[in-house]
């Protein structure tokens, strides 16, 4: 059986197509970042600790930082947070800065934690909304990516699995 010109032709396209395809879902990131073309900057960059002591992190720099904003009440907020847990275990020089947003409640945000087993990472309150207002955010999970620079180059819009392979290569690309 004789095969065609045109058909191998074909063939190879659908070859070369397919390794592409592979090639480029290995640096593709998840649909659900939002990469900025020039990084924002961020005027005031302030919330409350734990204990509601102020946290200025305006001027910070050297280290990639992630703003989670999260509440007891959601639950993709449930989901990718051990997710985030695993992230700052595995890379210590991300700093990991995560905001409830309702009315400080110190038993109910700790019982969220630990209820996941969630122990490496500390509890963040904006009880004015003031970060929420400045990033114009729409709902939660919301995470805020800020380089190294203090500037805001991406946001994630929604859940998201934080060691996820996709997710990992994008982050090493700004460490």
């Amino acid at each position: 059986m004789k095969i065609s010109k045109s058909f191998k032709i074909y063939i190879h396209i659908f070859v070369i197509f397919f390794f592409a395809q592979q090639l480029l879902s290995e640096t593709n990131y998840p649909k659900n970042i939002v990469v900025h073309k020039e990084p924002l900057e961020i005027k005031e960059l302030k919330f409350k600790d734990f204990n509601l002591n102020d946290l200025d992190l305006t001027n910070k720099k050297g280290n990639i930082m992630i703003l989670n904003f999260w509440a007891t009440w959601c639950a993709p907020c449930k989901e990718e947070m051990p997710s985030l847990e695993e992230l700052s275990k595995l890379y210590p020089e991300v700093s990991i800065y995560p905001i409830n947003l309702e009315k400080p409640n110190k038993k109910k945000t700790k019982f969220f934690f630990e209820s996941l087993n969630v122990k490496n990472l500390n509890i963040y309150f904006d009880p004015e909304f003031k970060l929420v207002k400045s990033f114009n955010m729409r709902g939660v999970p919301t995470s805020i990516l800020i380089n190294k620079e203090g500037k805001e180059f991406a946001r994630i819009i929604g859940e998201i699995d934080f060691i996820d392979k996709s997710f990992i290569n994008f982050l090493k690309e700004y460490l």
